[in-house]
């Protein structure tokens, strides 16, 4: 039989009532919280941003006057952070032929020779050295780059390792300014990339070192992804992915014995990271 035309209307009526009771509910709180963005998905192309501070607070510490949980490592680590070309940062790192400085490849093309300055600091407690070097190897997918230093200073270099710990630290030239630190908690790791969260970098933090609670190097720091509200979180590409990529890079140069004395307190391993 066929249906009386009132019977359209009042259909029609009620659905719209109950569209309308569902935007009162939403509204009115019944909403989901956001959901966290989620960690381990593919690698995408360097994403540099202005500003990526995660949290209402960029925590920077200028690293002569560091007094934190990484104190009892981070003076003996942080001589081999420096800063490429005024905007980038790198560290020199420990390698069975020759220590390097590695860095992000979005920083560099192979075959530059760039401008590396160690001890720009805030109250240095050495003086600054200028020096060049030469990329003799470069990468965007792992994203990273190796520099040949023409004159090698008297500093140890970090050691590499595939241990990531619950709490993790970046020591980096933020803004191309001296020398600070930041801390923040390990996320994950997959793909080849490390994940950690409320840890604070910037344009020219891009080619930092991430370091373990142990002062050893897990990964280079290379994007940032938070946001002013704390969600979201930093990444950067695993050194195991590195190593397995470069032909300077030897896999007996993950987790060998440190040149500098082992820092005993440190918290054991928390994670190997995938490669």
């Amino acid at each position: 039989m066929a249906r009386h035309p009132t019977d359209f209307r009042m259909t029609l009526w009620g659905s719209l009532l109950a569209g309308t009771v569902f935007l009162g509910f939403t509204a009115c709180g019944g909403r989901s919280e956001p959901v966290e963005p989620a960690v381990c998905e593919p690698p995408s192309s360097p994403e540099v941003r202005a500003f990526a501070q995660c949290g209402p607070t960029l925590d920077f510490t200028p690293i002569n006057s560091y007094v934190g949980e990484f104190a009892d490592v981070i003076q003996d680590r942080e001589d081999a952070v420096v800063l490429i070309d005024g905007r980038c940062t790198g560290t020199l790192i420990q390698a069975s032929a020759g220590a390097v400085v590695l860095t992000a490849g979005h920083c560099v093309r192979l075959g530059d020779i760039p401008l590396i300055v160690f001890n720009f600091e805030d109250d240095a407690d050495g003086d600054p050295l200028i020096t060049e070097g030469t990329v003799i190897e470069q990468s965007i997918a792992p994203d990273y780059a190796l520099i040949q230093l023409d004159v090698l200073p008297d500093i140890p270099p970090i050691p590499l390792t595939t241990q990531a710990t619950e709490r993790l630290a970046i020591i980096q030239h933020p803004r191309g300014r001296p020398k600070v630190i930041a801390e923040g908690d390990y996320l994950d790791s997959c793909n080849g990339l490390v994940f950690y969260g409320d840890l604070d970098t910037l344009v020219s933090s891009s080619g930092a070192g991430v370091l373990n609670r142990r002062g050893h190097l897990v990964g280079v720091h290379t994007d940032g992804d938070c946001e002013v509200s704390g969600r979201g979180s930093n990444r950067g590409w695993t050194v195991e992915s590195i190593v397995e990529a470069s032909a300077y890079l030897q896999p007996e140069d993950l987790d060998a014995p440190a040149t500098a004395t082992r820092t005993p307190g440190a918290d054991a391993p928390h994670a190997r990271l995938a490669p």
